[in-house]
Parts: structure tokens; C-alpha cells; sequence
């Protein structure tokens, strides 16, 4: 089984562009007329095709059917994620993630009424010696023979409890019955702003996959949980704490968000992962995953009616969550550059990132014309100035909406130099392209390619139905709407280089920039010389 475990972008890597997330949508509410799938294409636009059900308890489930192949593709999408979370609880989100692939009462268990007592005394057991273990690392000089005993006991007894629990655990029994049912491509991913699941499967399993998920649903069972804990914090560490390029995204998110919740890395801080217990974790799925904040997005060879009912009988049932605690921390205004630099046995790096408003904001969809422009296809401007004709650059690479976009965000560019050239001539090179947005108007070929790119994905997108089915839930969950997609290519053509030389004149300002640099180990020194006497407008 595939899962994404924490992100959809690995830090440093090229993140998809939002835009491109959706543009596999945006223009099916238009007439189609381009050769590929002309069934589809020639049918009634998007507006027409989505059929969208609200259960009593607040579940959104939006439906499109496609008959080409006996195959449905779903995404169940939470939104819910790393925003959510509270002071010394981060990575919480992502923890939970995990645990849902532990199955529930009915799944994963051999007997889950005699498995449930040893789960509880263990949770009880575990937390008992978290506590002590924080106790005796802050007061170590003053540690005593019986504390450390107690320890040793408390230890004992969780290997103990971890033996008799998993004499009932059917491990991975959850992904193996998807697989014998012919069930492909199960995954997920946790984010700051999301949780998803997604699963594609013959269509005559409908029934068994409402069935598990409803039970997942209502009825998760947090088995193995201190194993799973461990995971987490090796994931951590090999992604974040010994990964140059986590290592130098976590600092510079954490260095440009100074109050909030966007600069906490989605997998959490490492105090706070080997802190969370059972308890915690139970309550918070209590409090945000209740069916109320889910959509369920099914596109492939359904029948509405039909799949209207199954949902109805099987996650009806569940109750809606009470009313999240609302996201009140507001990020103040950035009032002078902020610089920060990451030491790594590796190679040079650099990130820079500029405050930026959300989704939904008018100049959001000018940063994505601005995101195209610059680096989007090997014609891109940064692509040819810094890679191909100045060769200072190994790649080069912007997105729009780091690290998501239920608030406002940032606009980040990444690079790495090209040996022998440093980070400080790479990042002067960017700013004269920055200033360049500023100075020039951008030419109308420039613009034309933004929309082709997007119509080309379009092309590429319309084979998928667990991409329509992924936007579909990202949308509703994001914007509050599915048909917020209907209006974004719309938005895009009506950016014009004037907005493109504003929004870059108000944004791309020195006050309002963070700039991070990986320094190879041994010449951080030299490097803060070479970056003092580089040009910063």
C-alpha cells in the first residue's frame, strides 16, 4: 500500500501549483471540444454533470457519473489538518492519519471486546510513563533511585501490555481487503489545511467500500499507537531534522510565520510527537472528523440514486461533530526582512518567500499568473536567465501557495546553485527578475501561455477519475463550494500586466521578505560575507 504520510510535497520538492491541482476542471462548465474523451467532452458542462447530496449531518457528497470503464474513483476529504491543532499537540493531524489505517471495531481485530480493555489500560499505562520520562530528563540531577525504578517498572508493563494487544491485531487487514476486492491506489495525505483519503475499486464494491469507510468513520480504533508514535518521529527525523532540503523549508516557514499556525511543520515538532497520547489523539478526532467537516467525492460508473441511498444508510448514521474552535490567530504584518541560515553537510540552497492573501482574495490569482510566468516550463523566465543562459542555477522553482490557503500564505522561490556559483549570486539574479515584473509589463505571449499551459493539463486531466474526484472534495473543502473551480480560469484571463507589475510592486518588497540559506558545513562564514556584499534590493 502507497501512503503519503504527511504532505503531498516532500519540503524542497517542486510543489503542484493550486491551480494546476484544478485545471483538470476548469474548463469542463465550457464547451469542449478538444479530442480526448469526446464522450465526456461532448456532454453537458461540469455545472450540469457534479451532483451534489447533504446528509443531516452535514456530509457533502458530490457524484459524477463516467461509464466508460465498470471503475469508481473516490476522495474523502477532511478539512481538517495541521491548522487545527493546539499548542504542544503538533503533528497531531498527521499522527491521527496514520492511525486511521488501524482499523476499527470490525476491522483489524481479531476480537476487539477482549482487545479493548488491554488498549485502555495501556493508553492509561503509556501516558503514566510519558509523564515520568519528562519528569526525570528535566530533573536530572536531582533524579532518584526510585524514580528511575518506577520507570523501569512502567516500561515493563508496557511491553507487557504491547505483547497481550497484539495477539489481537489482523495487521494491515484493511488495505488487504481493498486489494482482494480489486481496490487500487489507497492513500492519503495529511497537510496543514486537509486530510485525505482516496481509494479507486471495481464498481460493483461500492457497497463494501461505504461500509469500511462509514465504520472508519465513526469508529476508528487507535491500536498500536506507540508504535506508530515511533514511526512518526523516524519519519521526522528523516525528512525534517536529518533531510538538508526539510531542514531549510521547516526553518524558513517557521522563520517567516512568527504567530501563525502556517510556521509549525505539519509532521509537528519532535517534544511535542513523543508527548501526544490515546487520549489527546481520540479527542481531537473527536472534536474535527465528524462527517460535518467531510466530503465525499465519487466520480466513475455509478448511479446517483443508488449511491444516495448507500450513503444515506451507512454514513447517515453518524453524528456530526460539534463546532470546531475557531482559527483566531492572525499573522502581524512583517515589517523588515527576515534572514536565516540552516548548516548541512550538503549542497548550497535557497529559499525566498513573500507574504501573500488567500484564496478568494483578487490578487491570488495575479500570483499564479506571476507563479506561470516565472517558472512554469523550461521557457519560463527564471528557467532561461538563471539555468539556461546565466547556467547559475541547477533548478529554480516557484509556488503560489506555501504551505496551503485557508489563510494567507506565502509566494516562494526556490533554487539551487550551479556549482561554482554561490546562493548570493543566484538570489541577486532573482530580484532582477522580481524588479522586472516590476519595471516591464509583462507581453501578452506571456499571458497567452499561462492559459494554454492550463488548457494543455485540461487534456492531460480528463482521463482520470480519481483527479476529478480530488478536486471536486479539494474545492468544496477549501473554498466552501466545488464550483469555486468554475470561475478560476475565468479569474486567470482577466489578470492583465498591469495587475502583474502592482501586485509584484506591493508584495515583492524587502520588509515584507524571508530569505533562508543551506550552507554547506565549514563555510557558513564565508557564505554570510558573500551574501552581506551581494546585491538585495
Amino acid at each position: 500500500m502507497k501512503r503519503e504520510t504527511w504532505n503531498s510535497k516532500l519540503p524542497g520538492e517542486p510543489r503542484p501549483k493550486l491551480r494546476a491541482l484544478c485545471v483538470t476542471l476548469l474548463l469542463l462548465a465550457l464547451s469542449l471540444s478538444l479530442n480526448v474523451d469526446l464522450s465526456f467532452a461532448a456532454s453537458p458542462g461540469l455545472a450540469e454533470r457534479v451532483i451534489e447530496h447533504r446528509l443531516g449531518n452535514g456530509l457533502t457528497v458530490l457524484m459524477v457519473e463516467r461509464h466508460q470503464t465498470p471503475i469508481v474513483s473516490v476522495n474523502i476529504t477532511f478539512a481538517v489538518g495541521g491548522l487545527n491543532e493546539q499548542v504542544g499537540q503538533t503533528g497531531i493531524a498527521h499522527l491521527y492519519e496514520h492511525m486511521a489505517f488501524k482499523g476499527t471495531r470490525m476491522i483489524g481485530t481479531t476480537n476487539y471486546e477482549e482487545e479493548k480493555p488491554i488498549l485502555d489500560e495501556l493508553a492509561l499505562v503509556g501516558t503514566e510513563l510519558d509523564q515520568r520520562q519528562r519528569e526525570f530528563e528535566a530533573n536530572t540531577a536531582r533524579a532518584t533511585d526510585e524514580a528511575r525504578a518506577a520507570i523501569e517498572s512502567l516500561q515493563k508493563r508496557v511491553t507487557d501490555l504491547q505483547a497481550q494487544a497484539s495477539e489481537y491485531v489482523v495487521g494491515n487487514e484493511m488495505a488487504l481487503l481493498y486489494q482482494r476486492h480489486g481496490g487500487v491506489g489507497l492513500n492519503a495525505s495529511t497537510g496543514k489545511d486537509l486530510t485525505r483519503y482516496m481509494i479507486s475499486f471495481p464498481a460493483n464494491r461500492l457497497p463494501l467500500w461505504a461500509e469500511i469507510e462509514a465504520d472508519r468513520m465513526a469508529h476508528p480504533v487507535l491500536r498500536e499507537f506507540y508504535r506508530e508514535r515511533g514511526v512518526v518521529m523516524e519519519e521526522r527525523r528523516l525528512r525534517n531534522d536529518d533531510s538538508p532540503n526539510g531542514l531549510l523549508f521547516e526553518t524558513f516557514t517557521s522563520a517567516a510565520f512568527r504567530a501563525h499556525g502556517y510556521g509549525i511543520p505539519t509532521i509537528g515538532w519532535g517534544s511535542d510527537i513523543l508527548s501526544l497520547t490515546p487520549a489527546d489523539t481520540e479527542a481531537f478526532f473527536k472534536t474535527h472528523y465528524g462527517p460535518n467537516r467531510a466530503t465525499i467525492a465519487l466520480v466513475g460508473d455509478i448511479n446517483p440514486r443508488d449511491v444516495i441511498a448507500l450513503i444515506e444508510r451507512t454514513f447517515g448514521k453518524i453524528p456530526a461533530a460539534p463546532p470546531s474552535p475557531s482559527l483566531v490567530t492572525v499573522e502581524p504584518e512583517q515589517r523588515g526582512e527576515r534572514r536565516v541560515e540552516v548548516e548541512f553537510d550538503a549542497e548550497p540552497a535557497i529559499v525566498i518567500g513573500y507574504h501573500k492573501p488567500t484564496l478568494g482574495h483578487p490578487d491570488d490569482d495575479v500570483f499564479d499568473v506571476i507563479d506561470a510566468v516565472l517558472s512554469e516550463g523550461l521557457t519560463s523566465r527564471l528557467h532561461q536567465k538563471l539555468v539556461r543562459d546565466k547556467r547559475l542555477a541547477a533548478s529554480v522553482g516557484s509556488d503560489a501557495s506555501h504551505p496551503g490557503v485557508r489563510a494567507p500564505n506565502l509566494f516562494v522561490i526556490t533554487a539551487t546553485p550551479l556549482a561554482p556559483h554561490t546562493t548570493a549570486e543566484v538570489e541577486a539574479a532573482i530580484y532582477e527578475e522580481i524588479e522586472r515584473l516590476k519595471r516591464e509589463p509583462v507581453s501578452p505571449k506571456e499571458l497567452e501561455k499561462v492559459l494554454n499551459n492550463l488548457d494543455a493539463d485540461l487534456v492531460r486531466g480528463l482521463r482520470s477519475n480519481s483527479g476529478l474526484a480530488s478536486q471536486l472534495a479539494l474545492y468544496q473543502a477549501l473554498a466552501g463550494d466545488w464550483q469555486y473551480i468554475l470561475t478560476s480560469r475565468d479569474k486567470i484571463a482577466k489578470v492583465t500586466a498591469a495587475d502583474v507589475q502592482r501586485v509584484a510592486t506591493q508584495y515583492f518588497t524587502k520588509s515584507n521578505r524571508t530569505v533562508a540559506v543551506l550552507v554547506k558545513k565549514g563555510n557558513a562564514k564565508a557564505a554570510v560575507a558573500t551574501s552581506v556584499s551581494g546585491v538585495r534590493p
